[in-house]
């Protein structure tokens, strides 16, 4: 079964949403069964490299809510993150383009590294001092190696603004498609949608949902010896 997964670095319900949907998983009985994919949503698509704003700004302005509120919110996030055992930063963050973020993503999905070097975008966004935004490039490849990807690889993706910007779009166009208008959006098997951080409880009770109407695998019967075409050619009649 597959489940993917829409979501930006830039949200801190996708940030939390992934804690809570893993420990779902973990909890279930055919995790093993299971493949999840990661994929692409900006929720600032329009947004230039460089121009990076307060955290508390940009949701001053995108919200219309005052600076006492958009940091009542911000407290409130890191409540909730912290209740999933997230660090989380209510004050100093900055906000900033992470298309070249997506884009390093998609790479590391061919490595085998996706989670994890999604997880260190979020973990680095949410928890760290340092700014993903503002460090950019040499920050975005220190965080790609301790995913466990190749660092002159992973320069030579973020050199290439076109690396993977197809993939990208793709994804986006695929969650408007599914009538994705947030994230993170959650989406298993192409048959059920969840939309949201959900409490682990729900994602326990999708899963098990999405799995018991799964098609039963097909049984073969009297097989052994018969005659057949394959790759390596048909079987010739002696």
């Amino acid at each position: 079964m597959r489940v993917e997964i829409w979501s930006d670095i830039a949200c801190p319900w996708c940030y939390v949403g992934k804690a809570r949907f893993e420990k779902a998983l973990a909890a279930f009985p055919h995790r093993d069964g299971v493949e999840v994919v990661h994929r692409s949503f900006e929720l600032d698509p329009n947004r230039a490299k460089g121009d990076i704003q307060p955290v508390l700004t940009m949701l001053t302005k995108k919200y219309g809510m005052s600076q006492a509120q958009a940091q009542a919110g911000e407290h409130n996030l890191r409540e909730q993150a912290a209740a999933e055992g997230l660090a989380y930063r209510a004050e100093g963050r900055d906000h900033g383009s992470t298309f070249d973020m997506h884009r390093l993503i998609h790479f590391a999905k061919e490595q085998g590294r996706q989670s994890e070097l999604l997880q260190a975008f979020y973990r680095a966004n949410f928890a760290e001092e340092r700014s993903v935004y503002a460090d950019a490039d040499d920050y975005l490849v220190e965080l790609a190696v301790e995913a466990g990807l190749d660092e002159e690889a992973a320069r030579k993706v973020l050199a290439d603004p076109d690396a993977y910007a197809d993939a990208v779009r793709a994804d986006e166009r695929e969650a408007a498609a599914l009538g994705a208008n947030g994230v993170p959006f959650f989406v298993l098997d192409r048959k059920y949608g969840v939309s949201g951080a959900q409490p682990s409880e729900v994602f326990e009770k999708a899963l098990a949902q999405a799995w018991g109407e799964r098609p039963a695998p097909l049984a073969v019967v009297a097989a052994d010896g018969a005659e057949a075409c394959g790759p390596d050619g048909c079987a010739v009649p002696q």
